[in-house]
């Protein structure tokens, strides 16, 4: 494995910053601190800062050379509405709040290359460095998107990655084309007519209807999706009724809806309300459909993949890049960043949980976990990742 030396011996302080944002979780646009926090180590590093883009974003901007090119490096700053489990001195100090996803750590291998390419990196042109807001539900990445980040600091690429619990620690996982899944979530009110139960054929049954649906809704995936194409539709609630002797005259259904690509998810919404409506008709109820398109997929661009791994392998060595790894079904909102510019999302390996502190049981602590905390010996590798990134898109020209 080949890491930066200076990186290496910064990892103290880069680990140190890492505990102190996760003893201090923030939930979406509420990252004030961490915000500050941030903003502060740029500062102190030389580096140009802005803040308040997205609510509580910040970017840091360092320019060296002539060139006009310029690329993107991209962490998330937000917590999970989750109370820790964890023990440890750095667990949260905020009750009901937890970086369970591992957000402290890109912050802080962001900020460990940041340290390192402001004192000594070599490189011609412009790194962008995107500290975002709210990646958990909130849509950060757009809502900094609005407020002008890559017309204010365009870039030729953007470059994001997430620890992934279960990958080998220190190991990557990217691929091009779709890594992570749109996110949608949809709601189906079923209005029919209420009775007594002894006596259904004097309503109309909303709680029959719902069921059909449901039934029906599964024919999308098996009967209307191609079996090469990939998506998920998951009826989650159904709700109806208060007695068990009455009908009632309402009732829903929702859940969640996941893909790879928009067409198969206009496809998944528009055979939706055509099954909720036609099934609403056969039993004499009306209906109403509310469908809601949270996060678009993931799409890695093709050359900037390629690239990543690229810068991948030169770190860590070819076996240990997986250049098809597995995509997941979960979202992610750096998927708004890859509709505006070309970019590459990876995976980071965070290992077996057996950094993790005792007493939560075997295997990796999965993303969302009580229980879970960032494996701080990839602060190192993340941050020798993106300092590698940066100064081979950024290669200095020979005179």
């Amino acid at each position: 494995m080949k890491l930066i030396p200076e990186v290496l011996a910064a990892r103290d302080e880069i680990q140190a910053i890492r505990r102190t944002i996760h003893a201090h979780p923030e939930l979406r646009y509420e990252e004030v601190r961490t915000a500050e926090l941030v903003a502060q180590r740029l500062e102190q590093w030389g580096i140009e800062v802005h803040r308040g883009l997205g609510k509580t974003g910040v970017v840091g901007v360092l320019k060296r050379g002539t060139s006009q090119r310029a690329v993107g490096l991209r962490a998330d700053m937000d917590a999970l509405p989750i109370h820790e489990l964890n023990t440890f001195e750095h667990r949260s100090q905020n009750n009901g709040r937890m970086h369970a996803c591992g957000h402290d750590g890109h912050t802080a291998m962001l900020l460990g290359a940041a340290q390192y390419l402001a004192s000594r990196g070599e490189f011609d042109g412009t790194i962008v460095f995107i500290f975002q807001p709210a990646e958990e539900g909130g849509a950060g990445a757009r809502a900094m998107i609005e407020d002008g980040l890559f017309s204010k600091f365009p870039v030729d690429a953007v470059f994001g990655i997430h620890n992934w619990p279960g990958l080998p620690q220190g190991t990557f996982g990217v691929k091009e084309g779709p890594i992570m899944a749109s996110s949608n979530e949809f709601r189906i009110d079923i209005k029919g007519v209420g009775a007594h139960a002894a006596m259904p054929h004097n309503g109309r049954d909303p709680v029959f209807a719902a069921v059909q649906v449901a039934s029906a809704l599964q024919s999308i995936i098996t009967r209307n999706k191609k079996p090469i194409e990939t998506a998920v539709l998951s009826v989650t609630q159904i709700h109806a009724g208060d007695a068990v002797n009455v009908i009632p005259d309402d009732a829903w259904l929702a859940g969640t809806v996941r893909t790879f690509t928009m067409a198969t998810l206009d496809m998944v919404e528009d055979k939706m309300r055509k099954i909720a409506e036609a099934t609403a008709a056969a039993f004499d109820c009306s209906v109403n459909v509310a469908f809601h398109r949270n996060y678009p997929p993931t799409v890695n661009s093709a050359e900037e993949a390629k690239f990543a791994a690229e810068v991948m392998r030169e770190i860590v060595g070819a076996e240990n890049v997986n250049t098809a790894v597995e995509p997941t079904m979960g979202a992610e909102d750096f998927s708004f960043m890859l509709l505006e510019k070309p970019g590459c999302y990876a995976f980071l390996g965070n290992g077996d949980g057996a950094h993790r502190e005792i007493g939560h049981g075997d295997g990796p602590c999965m993303l969302h976990n009580a229980s879970y905390d960032f494996n701080d010996e990839l602060l190192p590798i993340g941050s020798t990742y993106w300092v590698r990134l940066a100064q081979r898109f950024l290669v200095p020209t020979q005179a």
